[in-house]
């Protein structure tokens, strides 16, 4: 069987457990340079499912896609130290704002670009917005069939892929030809840790923008050495409609932002009598907690 070419949607996210005053910009975007940056949880279970395929599949080789600002190639890197091959990143100005129909709009162009893609896998959802739209948004832009909520990868042959789909009343196991995309579950088994030896082999990697601000020492090592390189793409290297992209292709907006912190406070006692659970739902209802 010969090996398959995998992208792996991965975002660089703040870390939502320390949203300050600052968080929000006057146009209502994120101030992600106010907040600690981290790889999006989901999209590390995403990561391990491609790896498994890997280990299985020799030959695979498996790319992290992901859109940001110059930082976002952090990820990338991190990506390849768990055993990713390669990485691409897009960054420009023309991105910034992006909403999901923008962003899905902009990653799948640059899947368009990479040719033929056997397998494209993503976290569920990103934990800056929990929206689960990217995956299917992406699918949808490339016109390709989708499995969500998968929770383990457990065959890839015959152009066909079984997965195990963990759901909100119990699991069911499918089974999809190829190409497609996935979407995978924080339920799905953590990623692996970072390996010594890949660490050491990728430590170095940049981008172009990173390049430029390399101690010059260093600067041979990307001539002897091509893996080093992580491809950046801006606007113009994807082909793509300004108009779907940034802000200007983002008709969702965001008004606030909270931070709620869930502390313990009186305890109530029910007994197990219709009044007293009535009397807990009037009160759930009232105060929004469900309904």
């Amino acid at each position: 069987m010969k090996g398959f070419k995998i992208v792996v949607l991965a975002k660089q996210v703040p870390d939502t457990r320390n949203v300050g005053k600052d968080a929000m910009k006057a146009d209502g975007t994120v101030n992600r340079a106010a907040l600690p940056a981290i790889f999006n949880p989901e999209d590390l279970n995403a990561l391990e499912q491609a790896l498994r395929i890997k280990d299985m599949v020799p030959g695979t080789v498996i790319t992290i896609l992901t859109m940001g600002p110059g930082r976002a190639a952090e990820i990338i890197r991190e990506g390849m130290f768990r055993g990713a091959d390669d990485g691409v990143l897009l960054t420009d100005r023309a991105f910034a704002g992006s909403d999901t129909l923008a962003t899905s709009y902009a990653l799948a162009q640059a899947i368009k670009k990479m040719g033929k893609v056997d397998l494209i896998i993503a976290g569920r959802q990103a934990i800056d917005g929990d929206t689960a739209q990217v995956g299917p948004q992406v699918a949808e832009k490339l016109n390709l069939p989708q499995v969500t909520y998968v929770e383990e990868i457990r065959q890839i042959d015959n152009g066909k892929v079984v997965m195990k789909r963990r759901l909100e009343r119990g699991v069911e196991v499918v089974s999809c030809p190829l190409p497609l995309v996935i979407t995978v579950n924080g339920t799905a088994p953590d990623c692996r840790s970072r390996n010594a030896k890949l660490l050491m082999k990728y430590k170095h990697a940049k981008t172009v923008s990173e390049l430029q601000n390399t101690n010059e020492d260093y600067l041979h090592l990307y001539n002897d050495r091509p893996f080093l390189n992580i491809t950046e793409w801006s606007v113009n290297d994807i082909e793509s409609d300004a108009a779907q992209l940034g802000l200007a292709g983002s008709p969702t907006k965001v008004k606030k932002i909270d931070n709620v912190v869930l502390q313990a406070k009186e305890a109530k006692v029910l007994t197990a009598g219709d009044e007293d659970l009535e009397e807990l739902m009037k009160e759930l209802i009232a105060n929004h907690t469900i309904g």
